[in-house]
């Protein structure tokens, strides 16, 4: 609330830093000299981005806190820094128009190089998605022993889950540990191992 009010008072009182002529900064705020708007507008900006980057810290630890719970610690910080990142790039753009900079350009320069630097980082995020959506389908859990089925994979692995990091599932084979791609696993066949019990080896074998 208090960075809104900040941003509604630079909107009300303040004058744009680019304007200096009386005549120019009449036709945008008639109350105040271009001298005492320019000084509101400074306040006010550095006033918003105060109070606007202490409330994307603070929703954004919520929002952690309130996802941990079903998606796991690790993509709860995921979400974190993703608030984060979002939350003081809007600060930073919402500030230098507060204090009259053009910010058309900037922002056309950001959405290329996030173009860019998503088609780079493809297979990373297709690996953080599909960790995701593991997360919340839960087809298995930390310690159940599994069988996975892939060609991608090289056929057939089996062992038992010991950690799910935001791009590997790591599983304990008979060969070591081994990490498989989130996506990979995502679009494999998965099925679970269960140990088969004395009674059931032995009504198999035909023990009386």
């Amino acid at each position: 609330m208090l960075a809104l009010g900040a941003a509604a008072a630079d909107h009300v009182v303040g004058i744009a830093l680019r304007v200096s002529s009386p005549r120019r900064a009449a036709g945008f705020n008639a109350l105040v000299s271009p001298g005492v708007g320019h000084l509101i507008t400074i306040c006010t900006s550095i006033a918003f981005v105060v109070f606007a980057t202490i409330s994307a810290f603070a929703f954004s630890s919520w929002a952690r806190d309130a996802l941990e719970h079903f998606v796991g610690a690790a993509y709860g910080a995921i979400v974190r820094y993703a608030m984060l990142l979002i939350g003081i790039s809007v600060v930073i753009v919402v500030a230098l128009s507060m204090l009259g900079f053009p910010v058309g350009q900037l922002v056309l320069g950001g959405a290329v190089t996030g173009v860019l630097l998503t088609i780079a980082a493809q297979q990373s995020l297709s690996n953080v998605f599909a960790g995701v959506m593991l997360q919340f389908a839960h087809p298995f859990r930390v310690g159940d022993h599994v069988r996975v089925r892939s060609g991608a994979l090289s056929g057939t692995i089996e062992g038992t889950v010991i950690e799910f990091t935001i791009t590997y599932v790591q599983l304990a084979t008979e060969d070591g540990t081994v990490f498989l791609p989130n996506s990979q696993v995502l679009a494999a066949a998965v099925s679970p191992v269960r140990p088969v019990n004395s009674g059931d080896a032995g009504a198999a074998g035909g023990l009386p």
